[in-house]
Formats: structure tokens, sequence, C-alpha cells
């Protein structure tokens, strides 16, 4: 499995789900397991270049595959527009959703899902603040887009 670019060979049980492959075999524990039932989206993460929950999602039908988790989103290791744009805007309180959101939010831009508060709230409805964080995430998300920050790089 390719993860944030790099190749790695594990070896795991076929029942062994992406999120759990990811936190405890290559120890990338950004993604994190909120309800490990795919109701949260704690746990998103990109399968080349399209967003998927990393806790229902076999580790085993990513073989081949391009997996990038919130680590790999920035070059050269600094910090994603989207990521400085949840910082500006306190885009988060606990911290826990927040790499879920980002993941999110950098490919609903992508996607072209955010031309209003409206489109902006359907499309990232799959993910879940706790702490009510919403404004302040759609804030960073439109900063974004109305910036024309360049967000690729999914797949």
């Amino acid at each position: 499995m390719k993860v944030n670019g790099a190749l790695h060979e594990i070896d795991l049980e076929p029942r062994v789900s992406l999120l759990d492959a990811l936190r405890d075999h290559l120890q990338l524990t950004g993604t994190k397991k909120g309800c490990d039932q795919g109701t949260c989206g704690a746990c998103t993460v990109w399968v080349e270049g399209r967003r998927v929950l990393a806790c229902l999602t076999l580790a085993v039908v990513c073989e081949g595959q391009e997996v990038t988790t919130i680590e790999g989103i920035a070059p050269d290791g600094g910090l994603h527009p989207m990521q400085r744009a949840f910082i500006e805007h306190d885009a988060f309180q606990c911290g826990y959703c927040t790499s879920g959101q980002i993941m999110s939010a950098v490919a609903l831009l992508d996607e072209g899902n955010a031309a209003t508060d409206d489109d902006i709230a359907e499309h990232m409805s799959g993910n879940l603040c706790r702490c009510a964080a919403y404004p302040n995430i759609r804030a960073a998300i439109r900063e974004v887009r109305d910036a024309g920050l360049e967000t690729s790089g999914r797949g």
C-alpha cells in the first residue's frame, strides 16, 4: 500500500480496517477513531483521491492504491492552506474531529461543492464536530475557497 507517497508492505489479517492499519501498524495517528461505525467522519482519509471512512474500509482493498492521511496533505512538512485557515479561524476546540474535517474540506473544494454555506454544510455533513465549531469550519473553508488557494494534492 502506498501511504502519503511512501510504499509500505504490511502483513495484515483480511479483516483489519484501514484505520487500524494506519494507526496501529504505520503509527500514523493523525487519523482518529471516533465512532468506529462510519457516522462521525473523524477517520476520513483519501484513497485514490476520493474521501473514504477508514473505519469502514478494509485495508486489504487498498492494496496497490494511494492512501493520503492528514500527515501527507502538505508538501515539505509545512501546513496545507486548509490547516492554516483552520488555525486562523479557530475551527476546532477539542481537535478530535479536526483531521477528518480538514481532509473532507480539501476534498470538498476539489470537488467544486463549496459555492454556498448551504453547499458546504451539506457536503460536510458526514463530519461531526461535537464541540459545534461549524461556523468557524465554514469560515475556514470559505477563506481557502475565496483566496483561490491550491488545495489539490488528491490522487
